[in-house]
């Protein structure tokens, strides 16, 4: 489940970079960006969020097939003094945020993956940002590689942010584009595990 999992994961060392590049592109006045011990479930929880147009998740998204209610973002898990935090964003919180952005960014494994249970639809990470207010969301539907998720999001944010100003659902094909040029990321296992989902236009 994701919360036994979230004791056995690996660092995301192209993250980092992932959020470097977007940085780049974002206007410096209207960013913020919380890397490392920064990026705690507690500023999540109580940040005022419905500043923000996008919010972008770069970390592990553990998924529970069985029980989706278990499934989450793992964020920061110790603060800056080494003492431990709880730093998992379960489905059931992020149900409770105001999250009215435009869009929502997953970068992530499996983010746009959960269960089908009768008379409520697909339950999981994205149905639960939905209902915090997020317009659209831009989730992965299996487990990503690290490198060419980040080079991805740079193709990405590109083309959202850039002079072409595209729609999530334009951007994200210029990227996948662009990455299936590359000889060591033309399979779509690295290109092609993100959609949009919500209001894609």
């Amino acid at each position: 489940s994701g919360l036994r999992g979230a004791d056995n994961i690996k660092r995301l060392p192209y993250t980092r970079q992932e959020a470097a590049e977007i940085l780049k592109i974002s206007p410096p006045d209207q960013s913020i960006a919380l890397l490392d011990f920064k990026a705690t479930k507690s500023f999540v929880q109580t940040a005022d969020l419905t500043q923000y147009r996008i919010v972008h998740f770069a970390t592990h998204g553990l998924l529970d097939s069985q029980h989706p209610e278990l499934s989450g973002l793992v964020l920061s898990r110790f603060d800056e003094k080494g003492q431990p935090l709880d730093g998992f964003l379960a489905l059931e919180d992020i149900f409770n945020l105001k999250l009215p952005a435009q869009l929502v960014v997953l970068s992530a494994c499996q983010s746009g993956e959960g269960k089908l249970i009768g008379g409520e639809g697909l339950v999981g990470l994205t149905r639960g940002f939905m209902y915090a207010g997020a317009s659209t969301l831009n989730v992965s539907l299996w487990n990503v590689d690290d490198a060419a998720t980040a080079q991805l999001m740079a193709h990405f944010y590109g083309g959202l942010l850039g002079s072409q100003h595209l729609k999530p659902a334009a951007a994200l094909r210029t990227a996948q584009l662009a990455l299936m040029k590359h000889n060591e990321w033309k399979h779509p296992y690295f290109w092609a595990p993100f959609v949009i989902q919500g209001e894609w236009r």
